[in-house]
């Protein structure tokens, strides 16, 4: 049928048509705008970029229909403050990293990363395929959030220390900015843990209030400039062997939003998930030359040191596991699921990576 017999036909005229071109999906979307704070300064461009390309992938995603509007750390709440706000509906969403607020519970720290957990890889394979995001979001509804992968640094650095760290007895009243849980194993040891936001480590290492920070890894801790009054560098970050990011979204907002809008956040997280995993592999090899060429001494940490953290870790965990039900629950699950994924990750993929890692040092 020719389009003008098609339009006589439906009594559709030029408007009809043009109603009929345009994208059907796009002209009954409600228009919506949140804001999103974050817990990470605007100049770590790969932490606060993940968010904002979240923001950016929901809004191309609907023709602007769905508006967020990012905002880095201290713009509306304090960095260590995002959940509360979203709890309370004062934002509807915030990007942030759940283990800074184990303060609450100690249950929060899964949904980062838990002391000697995981890989990158293994940790969003639970999250997303074991159960985790379930779990999880069990534990977040007493919270009145519900929770989206939203961003991964991978395997971080263990952080820049003034002093050499040669056995665990070194460790004893050292004052280390670290986030979360770690922090509380790290106590077993006579360490002094400091939670600090991202945008205040640099001038509490500088004045020496702490003797030493740590963060994520070459690319971001170049912009902070940590190298200048820390030269030690230490890796690895035991602590943090594949964090998640995560959106938190407030959970009647969450609700309340069309499944369409719900689908859209839900696949712009993973989205700026990929890209961020993405940007670390690319930016940390260039940074990390970069740092030594400028004077860091990269040092592993000692077989003795590892061990004795590996214990005081383990230890905590059992302490926690036996008085608190919901980390118990969160705990046993990922447990199985990575000594599982470990099993099959050391067959196939440490022989080709340790083989790879050998020759390229040519």
């Amino acid at each position: 049928m020719k389009r003008r017999d098609f339009l006589k036909v439906t009594g559709l005229g030029a408007a009809g048509a043009a109603t009929i071109a345009a994208p059907a999906i796009a002209q009954g979307l409600p228009e919506i705008k949140w804001r999103m704070p974050t817990s990470w300064p605007k100049s770590l461009d790969t932490l606060y970029g993940g968010a904002e390309l979240m923001a950016k992938m929901v809004g191309e995603a609907t023709d602007n229909k769905f508006q967020i509007q990012t905002f880095a750390g201290g713009e509306i709440v304090p960095g260590l403050q995002v959940l509360d706000a979203v709890q309370n509906g004062t934002v509807e969403i915030g990007h942030t990293a759940s283990y800074y607020y184990f303060g609450k519970d100690p249950t929060f720290t899964f949904g980062s990363a838990v002391p000697f957990g995981p890989n990158m890889r293994l940790n969003q394979a639970w999250y997303m395929l074991g159960g985790g995001r379930d779990l999880l979001n069990e534990f977040y509804k007493k919270y009145n959030v519900t929770s989206l992968l939203a961003g991964n640094t991978g395997a971080q650095m263990g952080g820049w220390y003034r002093k050499e760290i040669k056995t665990p007895e070194d460790l004893k009243g050292l004052k280390l900015r670290i986030g979360g849980f770690a922090g509380r194993a790290l106590q077993k040891l006579g360490v002094v843990p400091q939670q600090i936001a991202g945008g205040d480590i640099y001038p509490a290492l500088e004045k020496g209030t702490i003797d030493a920070a740590e963060w994520v890894g070459p690319y971001d801790d170049e912009k902070l400039g940590f190298a200048k009054v820390a030269p030690n560098y230490y890796y690895p970050g035991w602590w943090e062997g594949g964090p998640m990011l995560l959106a938190f979204v407030n959970l009647d907002k969450w609700n309340a939003l069309p499944k369409h809008y719900q689908s859209v956040l839900e696949q712009a997280g993973h989205y700026a998930n990929n890209w961020m995993m993405a940007k670390y592999d690319q930016a940390n090899p260039p940074a990390l030359r970069k740092l030594i060429a400028a004077g860091a001494k990269l040092r592993p940490f000692p077989a003795p040191v590892m061990e004795a953290c590996y214990k005081a870790a383990k230890e905590l965990h059992s302490e926690v596991a036996a008085s608190n039900a919901d980390f118990k629950k969160v705990y046993e699950s990922l447990t199985s699921f990575s000594n599982n994924g470990y099993q099959w990750f050391q067959v196939a993929e440490l022989g080709y990576d340790g083989f790879m890692a050998r020759h390229s040092q040519g």
